[in-house]
C-alpha cells in the first residue's frame, strides 16, 4: 500500500513577497530570508562581524549567521589591519560607523593598526531584532583527509566542538555530525548539521555521502568561486549529486537530503568573479516565528526553498499535484523544471519544462521524488560565473512510501 507523503503545506497557498524578503502571514506562518553560510576576521573573512550584520539587515535579509573555521567568535582575539588601502580604509568605515566608544584599537610600535574583535555575545544584541532580525549562533567545523577540504556547518551550535577526524572522508564527516547531533541531544536545543560546498577541492564523493547517516542538508549552491558547483567533464555537479544521493537515500529508508544555497561570503570590500561576495545565494523558510527553533524546525520538514535570485509566489502541494508560481521580475523570462525520478531507475530526469509563470504537476505513483527548478534568463552581475542565470530549488518531495 502506498500513501502520498510532502514536506511542505498540503492545502493552503505559500505566498512570498516580490522582493524576496517581505513577508506575508499564511495560516500564522511567514516567508523569511536567511544565509547560513558567511566569514568574517574571526577566520579568514575581511570585515568586521558587526559591518557585516549590518549588511545583511540592510539588505533586507531576516536571518544570518557567522560560521567561522573552528570558532564562535568568544575569548579574546586582536588582529593587525593589512596595509592594504582597501582594508584600511573598511577600518576607517567601522570605526565611522559605530565609534570609538565601541571600537577598541591601538596603534603598536610599528605604527600598525590593531583593533579587538567584538565577541558574538556583543554584537549580536546589537541586531537581533524581533520577528525582523535574528542573528543565529554557528561555527563551520572544518577538516581535512589527505588534503581533502572537508566542512560542515553547525546552525545554533551552543558550546564550541573541536572538530574529529576518522580513517577516511565518510567516517570524518559522520564522526562530526554525530558530535553536532550529540550536542543536540545533550543541551536539548535544535542544532542543524550541513555538509558545505562538496566539490570544493572535489573533497567529499557521492560515495562518501552515501555512507553518511542522519545526514539532512548540503550546499546544492554555494556562492564562493573556487567551490566548482557545475563539476567539470569528469565530475558531478552538485545538483546531480543530489539527486543521485537522493535516490539511494530512499532504497536505504534514510531521510531525504534537502538542497541550500548560501553565499560562503568572505570579501566584503572588493567584488567581482574572483572574491566571494554577499547576496549570491541564500534560503526561504517559510516558519512561524523568527527564532532558530522554528527555522529549524521548518527546514527540517523541508519547509523551504534555495535561490540565487529568483523569486516564487507560490509552492504549493494540494490533491497529489505540485503547483509553482514565480513572482516576475519586467522584462526577466523564466522557465519551471519539474525534475523527477522514477521507481527503479538510477537517475533523475526532466519530466516537463514551461515558460509559463505557474505550473503544476501530477505527482504520482511512477514516481520516487520529485522537485522544482526554476531559471531566469536574468545574470546577477556579482556572479563568479557570466554565464550563471539566477534560480530557485524547492525541495523533493518524497511520492511514495512502502
Amino acid at each position: 500500500m502506498f500513501r502520498l507523503t510532502v514536506f511542505f503545506v498540503l492545502t493552503a497557498s505559500l505566498f512570498l513577497g516580490v522582493s524576496g524578503c517581505a513577508v506575508q502571514k499564511n495560516s500564522e506562518k511567514q516567508w523569511y530570508k536567511g544565509n547560513l553560510h558567511a566569514h568574517s576576521y574571526w577566520s579568514d573573512g575581511d570585515e568586521f562581524p558587526e559591518m557585516i550584520m549590518d549588511w545583511y539587515k540592510v539588505n533586507n535579509y531576516n536571518f544570518t549567521v557567522l560560521s567561522d573555521h573552528n570558532t564562535l567568535n568568544e575569548g579574546d582575539k586582536w588582529i593587525s589591519i593589512s596595509e592594504k588601502e582597501y582594508l584600511q580604509q573598511g577600518f576607517q568605515n567601522y570605526l565611522d560607523k559605530f565609534g570609538k566608544s565601541w571600537v577598541n584599537y591601538k596603534i603598536d610600535s610599528l605604527d600598525r593598526i590593531q583593533v579587538k574583535l567584538k565577541t558574538y555575545e556583543e554584537y549580536q544584541s546589537l541586531f537581533n531584532e524581533k520577528g525582523k532580525f535574528l542573528l543565529i549562533p554557528s561555527e563551520e567545523l572544518t577538516m581535512y583527509f589527505e588534503k581533502k577540504p572537508i566542512h560542515i556547518n553547525a546552525t545554533n551550535i551552543q558550546q564550541k566542538i573541536d572538530p574529529k577526524r576518522g580513517v577516511d572522508v565518510a567516517s570524518i564527516i559522520q564522526n562530526n555530525i554525530d558530535a553536532i547531533l550529540d550536542q543536540r541531544k545533550e543541551l536539548g536545543v535544535p542544532i542543524m548539521p550541513h555538509v558545505n560546498h562538496p566539490n570544493f577541492g572535489y573533497g567529499v564523493s557521492v560515495e562518501d555521502l552515501k555512507k553518511v547517516s542522519n545526514l539532512k542538508f548540503f550546499e546544492v549552491y554555494n556562492g564562493h568561486p573556487l567551490v566548482h558547483n557545475y563539476g567539470d567533464s569528469t565530475r558531478l555537479s552538485v545538483e546531480a549529486m543530489w539527486d543521485i544521493l537522493n535516490i539511494d537515500y530512499l532504497h536505504h529508508n534514510k531521510p531525504l537530503l534537502f538542497g541550500i544555497a548560501a553565499d560562503d561570503s568572505h570579501h566584503y570590500h572588493q567584488f567581482d568573479k574572483n572574491y566571494s561576495n554577499a547576496g549570491r545565494g541564500w534560503v526561504m523558510v517559510l516558519a512561524d516565528s523568527l527564532k532558530a527553533e522554528s527555522i529549524i524546525a521548518a527546514m527540517e520538514k523541508g519547509g523551504f526553498y534555495a535561490s540565487t535570485g529568483v523569486v516564487l509566489k507560490k509552492v504549493e502541494v494540494n490533491h497529489k499535484k505540485l503547483h509553482i508560481e514565480i513572482a516576475a521580475e519586467e522584462h526577466v523570462d523564466y522557465e519551471i523544471q519539474f525534475i523527477g525520478v522514477k521507481k527503479n531507475s538510477t537517475e533523475a530526469e526532466i519530466i516537463s519544462t514551461t515558460k509559463a509563470l505557474k505550473a503544476e504537476l501530477a505527482i504520482t505513483d511512477d514516481y520516487l521524488f520529485v522537485r522544482a527548478k526554476i531559471i531566469s534568463n536574468k545574470t546577477n552581475q556579482n556572479f563568479f560565473d557570466e554565464t550563471e542565470y539566477e534560480k530557485a530549488w524547492t525541495q523533493p518531495l518524497k511520492s511514495i512510501v512502502q
